[in-house]
């Protein structure tokens, strides 16, 4: 069976020098692009609820360019003058480098892994007290840690957001079920 339509899971990038348009034009495949995720930032007014205060904060941990967007955009809405003393870890360093569009880009202030957590945790270890601190991180990757640790650590005015692929939502729906049969 010839291949001859391939479906990518993004949106259609914007100049030509993609690898998909290469591979189109070698083999003469129709390449079609749809965007399969839509990621939407909460509204200022929803952040205002939850109590976080950002200048509370010494460091944030960004996983992707788009956080980067919505973070920046919370901020400029929400009038927060971040401050330059802010250390910023991302699990890329593509996504580090992308914060030159909001910030002045400094080594001592931005941290990067290599794309894997377990890396980016190790690198967040060695700045461990941040404003006299203790700073815990754990990875879980199992869903019954997950939800056992939360059960342990979560108080009632903490804000919990599941964000991910599959069906990492089913987390906060657990969690949530638990608390109204209470």
């Amino acid at each position: 069976m010839k291949i001859k339509k391939i479906l990518v899971s993004q949106p259609k990038p914007e100049n030509k020098k993609s690898p998909y348009f290469d591979l189109a034009e070698k083999y003469g495949l129709q390449v079609d692009f749809r965007p399969f995720i839509h990621v939407e930032g909460i509204s200022s007014k929803e952040f205002r609820k939850s109590r976080v205060n950002i200048l509370d904060h010494t460091a944030i941990i960004f996983k992707s360019r788009t956080a980067i967007d919505h973070f920046f955009r919370i901020c400029e809405e929400l009038r927060v003058n971040v401050p330059d003393s802010m250390k910023y870890f991302c699990t890329s360093e593509a996504s580090a480098f992308y914060l030159q569009k909001y910030i002045v880009y400094r080594k001592r202030k931005i941290f990067y892994g290599n794309g894997d957590f377990n890396d980016l945790l190790t690198i967040i270890k060695k700045h461990k007290k941040e404003n006299s601190l203790d700073i815990k991180l754990n990875y879980l990757s199992e869903f019954n840690e997950i939800i056992s640790y939360l059960k342990n650590n979560l108080s009632k005015d903490d804000l919990l957001i599941t964000i991910g692929a599959g069906n990492v939502y089913e987390i906060g729906e657990e969690l949530v079920g638990e608390q109204s049969e209470k």
